[in-house]
């Protein structure tokens, strides 16, 4: 699940949420998720489903902390609310159309993992033996790296991240070895990202911002982009969460 460290105001309100501001409050409402597809994965949520707290639209976006669900899904009342960034006038309390869980602070990661190196890590082939610096996740590893969501669609800002990929974070998180500064190490060249033509003709776009949540069952699979999709996308989703 995404949130963006960095200071920036929206609608005369500052939306940064960074993993400092969530270890102070604890668990926090994850309110503000206008995407259908975003939306309905929070509603399968259940308490205890554990979460990746992700540092997003920033210089070094990454998974920050682990978090798990406390609450589960209720209707958004912000959407209600004219004077909150992310207001629908299309919906109201007697019809709510979008929904949001509580999620609670568990722990920071022993180590920040950047996208730059989950990319770089999914660059290499499946059968090949993992770099150097993250030699411990096996070549299992790679695979599983492959299959996260955020590496090959990075669009949503709530996303599925199956168990064996989960292992994998969990190990990257105390094992580090690279440089968390975001910088290329010796984990290989990531792959060039593809043309805005291609985005285009695919429904997807090329934004960094994600995170997720260890759940059973399949990857949410790739699919064209939808009006409500595009509504997201021209707007990332900043948070108005109440920081002490």
């Amino acid at each position: 699940m995404k949130a963006e460290p960095d200071s920036r105001t929206v609608q005369g309100k500052d939306v940064k949420f960074s993993v400092d501001d969530f270890e102070t409050v604890r668990t926090t409402a994850w309110e503000g998720v206008r995407n259908a597809e975003a939306r309905n994965l929070m509603k399968e949520m259940a308490v205890g489903d554990q979460v990746l707290f992700y540092h997003s639209n920033c210089k070094n976006p990454g998974v920050a902390a682990f978090a798990e669900v406390s609450k589960e899904a209720y209707p958004d009342y912000t959407a209600w609310d004219p004077a909150h960034p992310y207001y629908d006038p299309k919906t109201d309390e007697a019809n709510p159309k979008w929904y949001m869980v509580d999620v609670t602070f568990k722990a920071r990661t022993e180590h920040f993992i950047p996208l730059s190196l989950l990319k770089q890590i999914a660059s290499n082939q499946p059968d090949s033996e993992p770099p150097s610096d993250v030699a411990y996740i096996g070549k299992d590893g790679i695979s599983a790296i492959k299959e996260m969501a955020l590496v090959s669609r990075g669009r949503l800002s709530v996303q599925r991240v199956e168990e064996a990929t989960w292992a994998v974070i969990e190990k990257l998180a105390k094992g580090g070895g690279w440089d968390e500064s975001g910088k290329a190490g010796k984990v290989g060249k990531p792959k060039p990202p593809k043309p805005a033509a291609e985005q285009a003709k695919n429904g997807e776009e090329d934004v960094e911002t994600s995170s997720g949540v260890n759940s059973k069952g399949s990857t949410v699979k790739k699919r064209k982009a939808t009006a409500e999709d595009n509504e997201e996308s021209k707007s990332l989703r900043r948070s108005t969460r109440a920081r002490k």
